[in-house]
């Protein structure tokens, strides 16, 4: 059964017709708090709202330690961080549906080069970028994604051009490019996403290949920078998205699990909101995004540990690297990660702001 919350949410999602809201985005001066490595703020950010709001996002997994990561690049990570989470926060504060909380906080990772996703993207093997975005919303399990998109200034507004404005939920390469265009989402040249970092990434990646024979998938470079973000809206209801360039000097129009719903991102509000970051070819043969909420659904188990029982047991003895955010409509929040490091952030809804990195 659903509640009245939810079925308002499912009458606004039938007759939005509105273009895509442009995210809000907000200068972030580097505080001394940002010196310590993981921020808890004491004081609540204050709410409007008596429905509860709250709201994570991740901005990758991986073998990241603070002997390969500076204090000023960290200081970075999490001025970027805090930032793309505040946007998200004040479309939740503001009454405004979950969808447009992702795509604000979404969209300023993908416009750093801190990240893998839009302007950071990583490389494909044949020197250019290939992008995979997905959103989807629990009210009625409403979903949309691009995959393989090279021209889209923003991938995860492009995902949700395709959940709001398509009967269908997934689209690729140039017909996906084309429809975003009919949308009038913004079209960028592919070296948009250049970057002297990620240029050298894959020089190093192509040189491991060569000099090991080895298969790509050995390459250790591929779990860096995917960006997502999970929310709960005044509603009552999760959504959650999520944005990447996938791996480190892929071939064949490689595709990871970022826009496949249930494997990358997935949303229930029967259940939870989840975006997953890590070795894709693992969360898509482990369903990964969707078997944490349907644990909660059919085995009754609490978000944290249906979370922490897929990422750190059954993708661990799998041999599967990653981390995943997650939410409730109850508004708690789960961060689990088997890597050395995940970047991450969330306000719980207390109004407690945390930013994270390592352990």
């Amino acid at each position: 059964m659903i509640n009245a919350l939810q079925a308002k949410s499912m009458n606004t999602l039938r007759q939005r017709h509105n273009p895509l809201v442009t995210a809000v985005i907000t200068t972030m001066l580097v505080t001394p708090w940002m010196l310590h490595a993981n921020l808890v703020q004491d004081t609540p950010l204050s709410t409007v709202s008596t429905n509860p709001i709250a709201i994570a996002l991740h901005g990758g997994a991986g073998t990241i330690t603070k002997a390969n990561l500076s204090e000023q690049q960290a200081q970075q990570y999490r001025a970027k961080l805090e930032e793309a989470l505040l946007a998200g926060y004040a479309q939740l504060k503001a009454g405004k549906d979950g969808q447009y909380a992702v795509i604000s906080a979404i969209q300023i990772l993908e416009q750093s080069p801190l990240f893998n996703a839009g302007i950071g993207a990583v490389y494909t093997y044949a020197g250019d970028h290939e992008l995979d975005a997905s959103i989807m919303h629990g009210a009625e399990r409403l979903a949309g994604a691009v995959s393989g998109v090279k021209t889209i200034a923003s991938p995860i507004a492009a995902a949700q051009a395709v959940m709001n404005h398509s009967v269908h939920v997934m689209l690729s390469g140039s017909g996906a490019e084309e429809f975003a265009q009919e949308q009038g989402l913004a079209q960028v040249d592919n070296h948009i996403f250049d970057t002297e970092r990620r240029l050298k990434s894959l020089q190093k990646a192509k040189r491991a290949i060569a000099d090991s024979q080895t298969e790509l998938l050995e390459f250790q470079d591929y779990k860096f920078g995917t960006v997502g973000a999970v929310v709960l809206d005044q509603q009552g209801n999760v959504v959650a998205g999520t944005s990447t360039g996938g791996m480190t000097a892929k071939r064949y129009g490689r595709i990871g699990d970022s826009p496949i719903i249930g494997a990358g991102t997935f949303a229930d509000n029967d259940s939870c909101a989840v975006s997953a970051t890590g070795h894709g070819e693992y969360f898509i043969r482990y369903q990964v995004a969707a078997d944490i909420c349907a644990r909660m659904a059919y085995q009754g188990l609490t978000l944290h540990a249906a979370a922490d029982k897929v990422v750190n047991e059954v993708l661990v003895e799998a041999d599967g690297s990653g981390g995943v955010i997650a939410i409730d409509t109850a508004g708690n929040i789960a961060m689990p990660f088997n890597t050395e490091g995940m970047y991450r952030a969330s306000i719980d809804i207390h109004g407690k702001m945390s930013v994270a990195i390592y352990r």
